[in-house]
């Protein structure tokens, strides 16, 4: 018999030190195939050159990407603590197609019971966003809004075809606008949520690992 190829890799990419804390704290085990899990900084421009340079050494060439953290509902009635799994990621360089995300809620509302699971697009922006720009993004058709998930997943699909998917947790919402996104008020919650998300994260990764022409 031949030998199986070696599972592709995993990248779970975060931007903030609580994110990336969150997840390093979370259930490390159960994965199939190795794990990276990359801060990538605040902002656009940041997620973009770390997915990058990250991307570009061959132990990560064929990866699938997931783009998560926090993130500002734009829905009335969102909460934080609540989970958003995109069908897309938007900014004004394109569209990025989700892979698995009927998997992803699935496994989540099984890892995360009681937990509003939300899906739709995932719109980035390059600052926090606040006040009237929530309805006008909401107009769009977006449900959620953070700066890193769409610069993520187009810089994964530019550097090379690849499954990519974003999960998002709710930090605040039009009824629960923080103050400043490190707040740490309404964040407790959503923390404790990403803490949690590991295991679904690996049933989607586990979910793809098929044998690629």
């Amino acid at each position: 018999m031949s030998p199986q190829p070696a599972p592709a890799p995993l990248l779970i990419a975060c931007a903030l030190g609580i994110e990336h804390l969150a997840l390093r704290s979370g259930d490390r085990g159960g994965t199939d195939g190795p794990v990276t899990v990359l801060r990538t900084g605040m902002g656009p421009a940041a997620a973009e050159r770390s997915v990058t340079r990250v991307l570009a050494d061959p132990a990560l060439g064929e990866a699938a990407v997931l783009a998560t953290g926090f993130c500002a509902g734009l829905a009335a009635g969102m909460h934080p603590g609540d989970l958003v799994v995109a069908e897309e990621t938007r900014d004004p360089r394109g569209t990025v197609r989700c892979v698995g995300t009927d998997r992803l809620v699935k496994e989540l509302v099984r890892t995360l019971p009681g937990r509003t699971v939300h899906t739709g697009p995932l719109t980035g922006s390059d600052h926090v966003v606040r006040g009237h720009e929530r309805s006008d993004l909401l107009a769009t058709g977006a449900i959620a809004v953070d700066m890193e998930s769409a610069a993520t997943l187009l810089s994964a699909v530019r550097v090379g075809e690849r499954p990519v998917a974003a999960v998002r947790v709710v930090v605040d919402a039009p009824e629960h606008e923080l103050v400043r996104i490190g707040t740490v008020r309404g964040g407790i919650s959503a923390f404790r949520v990403l803490r949690s998300v590991l295991p679904a994260f690996y049933e989607w990764h586990r979910s793809l690992l098929l044998p690629r022409r």
